[in-house]
């Protein structure tokens, strides 16, 4: 897991090529003006769901864990605190490959707050509960990159 300031996003483009491709879009699209809904920035290897959810209460969102696809997510209206665990101490649950997620019952062991101008990385070893806002609309970006 990676938490860091969006200015600083293009220090970790070493990390994986398309996150270049993801400074790109960052730089050149009025975020706060999307639309809910996908777009497709490199096909299947790079696209960014732009989500509108209800905050949820710690202990309301279930830690996942991706595959394939690498999370980057980006709030932009609220802070929004984000539960932690790693892969490795998480228990033996079933991957749902149609979405790429694997949903756990444990809970996490640590909590990380990231506000508007921020974002977060979550590697497939990441296990992470998010949305929890006391907010009624959270605004926020995620975008998911190939591993």
């Amino acid at each position: 897991m990676i938490i860091d300031k969006l200015e600083n996003l293009k220090n970790y483009v070493p990390l994986n090529p398309l996150f270049a491709d993801v400074v790109a879009f960052i730089e050149n699209t009025d975020l706060g003006a999307q639309p809910a809904g996908k777009v497709f920035i490199k096909g299947d290897e790079l696209f960014a769901n732009f989500n509108v959810c209800k905050g949820k209460k710690k202990g309301e969102p279930k830690l996942e864990t991706h595959d394939v696809m690498i999370d980057i997510q980006v709030p932009l209206n609220h802070a929004e605190t984000m539960g932690y665990k790693p892969r490795t101490e998480l228990s033996e649950a079933e991957y749902d490959e149609s979405v790429d997620m694997t949903l756990y019952d444990d809970e996490p062991q640590q909590y990380v707050t990231v506000a508007p101008g921020m974002f977060v990385i979550f590697f497939p070893q990441d296990g992470h509960a998010p949305a929890i806002c006391d907010c009624d609309e959270l605004h926020k970006i995620i975008f998911k990159v190939k591993a």
